[in-house]
């Protein structure tokens, strides 16, 4: 008997579908073979009566005309013609009949064949034949609908199906507390693949059962393992998985689907927040805030303060609270630190409704090496490598995931497809790209193992990324795969079908760097170093590139983002607002670390909430505050902004070579002449009056923004007169303008309106119509 479980929800709908299918086949080949006899014989029969009828009527005639022919003569004639016709109909009938049970028996002997088929596509253990195929061939993307543990009935039994991957084992068990977390046989699981794959059916298990797999290796010692596939797990430092049902929650977020499914992400207002739920904010006692409640404030704060996306630091399951999520044991469980997995589900909505969309951080190249997790899982190398040299990664005292491995490809590729697909998020930020490009990153030499060419780059992790997007934009083709690497890997953010490795956008840590380096140099010293604001516009459309400050750039000792800038507090603040705008207006998509947005002096604490007292105690950072929600409104309603970061017609410089005085000035451009944007940005805290920049327009031009507003506590040298520009070209335009520049400050300045040029009518132009209109008549 074909066993139903829900590992193989699927395969069993797809039979289902076909019987049904194979069922309707029947009825209308039935159908139309009894039509078909219907007008066969129909047919037949009217034939003999078109040959009886003539036949009759000539005999008669002939009788009448013929009288010297004998009766009996007649009637011998009739009766031979009449026999030959019966035969006819019988023959036409009994060839319709025969056809009518030919294609019965053929509908009968496919239905078999198909009922067959189904069978045959099922193990002994309910399991899909070619799920698992897929499973070791490295191209099942949605492995975890029959891996881990599954809710399901069979045989009419309502129970769990648990099923896992260990090459190497000579057993697994599944062991809790009905075993009392020893190895109790009736619990033993059946090798199910020649490939390592170990399953049983468990009856009576239910919803919140605590479970691990007893995995005895080669020589027979006793490993207990979390299951990898697991949906949910307990509350650490306890390390057990939890049967749990994945897939029950009813999403009420598809007008946000339908409309991210519309958008030109390249061509839209991307400004992400990046944030850890677990020091975002924290409750008076120091407790977390769980899923639910964090989805009644942070959503509404993240809308109000202008941003368009949120990047949550991992929420996959891990032990230690100081990896701040990035040493992975549970790929598939979000943590448990917070909530249940509808929970998550629940903020996740609660972002959609406010606008927001979700990008998770994800960690396909390193795992946790805690004994309950993935290492060494049945004993052996199964998800790293087997070479020290590439599997061990000591400057995170992680593995490395084993890329080369097909079921490896499996689990993390469809790890992704699951987070996509279950929890609705909107995008992927990978982590640490460069470390799985790189044999030799961060590795000394003798500790890295060349590849088959005796080159540095990790062949395997190349064709995971490009199998990686290639599955998740098939299959989600308008969110975010975003690539933290941060060397100058070529072609990133290409199609993996012309030789990239198919992301759509790369974090440009290039920029990051030499623009934080800079903002920490005396102005009277950034003119020796200003090349370091404009060398990143060589290379600012090789990639799609996202500009970000992240968490990494505000720990261990680098500071927080406003206490790097230079001077007192003063320009620290400025410093901070003129960083800002020269970020927002500079081309490419941006993120930024949670706290940065009201000036929080001490680096991010992992174990501790943000600095929210400040707001409320001291005016500069509430006047921060008000900025980068002003700021940010004003780049998401700007399209100049944001319409063109991968095209060069966006961008362009007015005046690049200002080193002496550290001034930058360049211009951002959309579709129409009105909605461009001027940027004059100085590094530097003195006043400029009647500067002469170039502009493009002869008209009247307009303040923008000014970040030296004393709204936002600058010194509000602000411009509040219309300019107009004159026709007296200057670096390299046609028209130019003197304004006011303000110190340590952004200055954007907006097109009011252009003056219509008046074409001049030359005398002889005059006379020459006048002749030309003469010799007409």
């Amino acid at each position: 008997m074909v066993k139903k479980s829900a590992a193989n929800k699927n395969a069993s709908v797809k039979a289902k579908a076909k019987t049904e299918a194979d069922s309707d086949k029947e009825k209308t080949a039935k159908s139309v073979a009894k039509k078909s006899t219907k007008k066969t014989t129909k047919k037949t029969v009217k034939k003999v009566e078109r040959v009886e009828e003539p036949t009759v009527s000539n005999v008669e005639a002939n009788a009448e005309i013929k009288s010297t022919k004998k009766d009996s003569e007649v009637k011998k004639t009739i009766k031979k013609q009449a026999k030959r016709a019966t035969k006819k109909v019988k023959a036409t009938a009994k060839t319709v009949a025969d056809k009518i049970k030919d294609t019965t028996e053929k509908i009968k002997e496919s239905e078999v064949k198909n009922v067959n088929k189904e069978v045959a596509d099922m193990d002994a253990f309910g399991l899909d034949n070619f799920a698992k195929y897929l499973f070791h061939e490295g191209k099942n993307y949605k492995s975890y609908q029959f891996m881990g543990a599954h809710l399901c009935t069979e045989n009419n039994v309502k129970g769990v199906r648990f099923t896992t991957w260990a090459p190497h084992a000579s057993k697994v068990y599944v062991v809790n507390d009905n075993t009392n977390w020893s190895i109790n046989d009736k619990y033993e699981m059946k090798k199910a693949s020649e490939g390592g794959i170990w399953t049983v059916f468990l009856p009576g298990i239910q919803e919140g059962t605590l479970y691990k797999y007893a995995v005895l290796d080669g020589s027979n010692k006793v490993l207990l393992k979390s299951d990898p596939y697991g949906f949910y797990s307990e509350l650490r430092p306890n390390t057990a998985s939890i049967v749990a049902d994945y897939d029950n929650y009813k999403w009420k977020d598809s007008r946000w689907i339908k409309a991210r499914n519309k958008k030109n992400i390249y061509q839209s207002a991307v400004n992400i927040y990046e944030a850890h739920l677990g020091s975002w904010k924290l409750k008076e006692n120091g407790d977390y805030y769980s899923y639910k409640e964090l989805a009644e404030i942070m959503p509404k704060y993240v809308k109000e303060m202008g941003y368009t996306y949120v990047e949550l630091m991992p929420v996959m399951e891990h032990p230690l609270d100081d990896s701040w999520g990035y040493q992975v044991t549970g790929y598939y469980s979000v943590t448990s630190r917070y909530g249940s997995i509808n929970d998550f589900k629940y903020l996740v909505e609660a972002f959609h409704k406010e606008g927001i969309g979700v990008i998770l951080d994800w960690v396909p190249g390193h795992f946790c090496k805690d004994s309950h997790g993935l290492y060494r899982f049945d004993g052996t190398p199964v998800y790293e490598y087997s070479d020290g040299r590439l599997s061990e990664n000591k400057g995170w005292g992680a593995a490395n995931f084993d890329l080369g491995k097909r079921e490896v490809k499996s689990f993390l590729i469809s790890n992704a497809v699951f987070w996509f697909e279950n929890y609705h998020i909107d995008g992927l930020r990978v982590d640490a790209v460069a470390n799985m490009l790189y044999l030799d990153y961060d590795r000394r030499p003798g500790e890295w193992k060349p590849n088959k060419y005796g080159e540095n780059k990790n062949l395997e992790a190349i064709q995971f990324f490009k199998e990686l997007n290639t599955a998740i934009f098939k299959e989600f083709p308008y969110v975010l795969m975003i690539a933290e690497e941060s060397t100058a890997w070529p072609l990133v953010t290409r199609p993996a079908e012309i030789g990239g490795l198919g992301f759509n956008f790369k974090w440009n840590m290039g920029w990051m760097n030499d623009i934080l380096q800079y903002v920490q140099i005396d102005p009277k010293n950034r003119k020796y170093h200003h090349q370091k604001l404009t060398f990143p516009s060589m290379y600012q459309y090789s990639e799609n590139f996202i500009l970000p400050i992240s968490h990494d750039e505000v720990v261990h000792g680098k500071k927080s983002l406003i206490d790097k800038m230079w001077g007192d507090t003063w320009n620290k603040f400025a410093g901070l607002r003129l960083f800002i705008a020269f970020m927002l207006g500079h081309p490419g998509k941006k993120t930024l670390f949670m706290g940065s947005e009201f000036g929080q002096f001490i680096e991010w604490r992992h174990k501790e909430q943000l600095e929210w007292q400040l707001i409320d105690e001291f005016k500069q950072h509430a006047d921060t505050q008000k900025f980068f929600k002003e700021i940010n409104k004003f780049y998401k309603d700007n399209e100049a902004l944001w319409k063109y970061d991968y095209d060069g017609k966006g961008f362009e410089w007015i005046d690049a070579d200002n080193n002496e005085q550290s001034i930058l000035i360049f211009m951002r451009k959309s579709d129409k002449p009105e909605d461009t944007l001027i940027f004059v940005c100085n590094f530097t805290s003195s006043v400029y009056y009647d500067f002469k920049i170039g502009v493009p327009y002869y008209g009247e031009y307009v303040e923008r923004f000014n970040t030296d507003s004393e709204a936002y506590g600058g010194s509000n040298q602000v411009i509040e007169d219309i300019l107009v520009s004159k026709k007296e070209g200057f670096h390299n335009q046609k028209n130019s303008l003197l304004i006011k520049v303000p110190p340590m400050a952004a200055l954007v300045i907006g097109v009011k309106s252009i003056y219509k040029e008046k074409k001049v009518v030359k005398k002889s132009d005059t006379v020459n119509k006048k002749e030309e209109e003469n010799n007409n008549k």
